[in-house]
């Protein structure tokens, strides 16, 4: 049976628990950044039913060039649903004023949720400590989560010492191709880099890519090889 995440007050006011029955498709999509016409790809080659669910893991917006058009496919398609990546944070906190912020976009990156959780599946945008219960974990760690004790890209990574009990889908941190392992998916596999923009079938255990386009140049420091 599976368990429902424990987290604290300010967290678990923005957690969504779903149900999902057995004959429902899920599909968890990596970090889209404003490429919309690659999210419109993906989207096609998953071959979507109408019953079928799709979680993305934030970061939907900034960087490419098309975000509200992101936003719009989003929102406006009732099988996707986003959590929250810092860089909605950073439009809801006012950090980031863009010049393509429409009226109405502000008040959905605020509703987009931190946390989504099903079965014993947890997607959120950054990632968890190992050292520390759900429940001791703020909102802006679960949204930047990269090397708790670490130092930046250079690692350790969260997910190196992390052994569940869920299993977590995460993007935020760049990686070459997905991180695949027992309680940790990365999905962020640099879209706007020039990367892929990946998604993961959770019914069927695997991962359908399709390619990016570069809108900005990353270093190479700061992508990731899980190898």
């Amino acid at each position: 049976m599976s368990t429902k995440p424990q987290f604290n007050t300010d967290v678990e006011a923005q957690h969504d628990r779903f149900e999902i029955s057995s004959d429902r498709g899920v599909y968890i999509i990596g970090d889209v950044h404003g490429s919309r016409v690659a999210l419109e790809v993906l989207l096609a080659e998953l071959n979507l039913d109408d019953d079928d669910f799709v979680f993305l893991v934030g970061d939907l917006v900034r960087k490419g060039p098309d975000s509200p058009g992101v936003i719009d496919l989003v929102r406006e398609d009732s099988r996707l649903v986003s959590v929250r990546g810092n860089n909605e944070q950073k439009i809801v906190r006012g950090d980031k004023n863009p010049d393509w912020l429409r009226n109405g976009d502000l008040d959905y990156l605020n509703s987009l949720p931190v946390a989504i959780s099903f079965d014993d599946i947890l997607v959120v945008h950054g990632g968890i400590d190992p050292q520390r219960q759900l429940k001791h974990h703020t909102v802006d760690e679960l949204l930047t989560m990269r090397a708790p004790h670490g130092n930046g890209y250079d690692g350790p990574f969260w997910y190196d010492d992390y052994d569940g009990p869920y299993r977590v889908f995460f993007g935020h941190t760049v990686h070459d191709h997905p991180v695949n392992r027992e309680y940790a998916v990365c999905l962020d596999t640099g879209c706007v880099y020039g990367g892929t923009l990946t998604a993961y079938d959770y019914r069927n255990d695997e991962f359908i890519t399709v390619e990016g386009k570069t809108h900005q140049e990353r270093a190479t420091s700061k992508v990731v090889d899980p190898a």
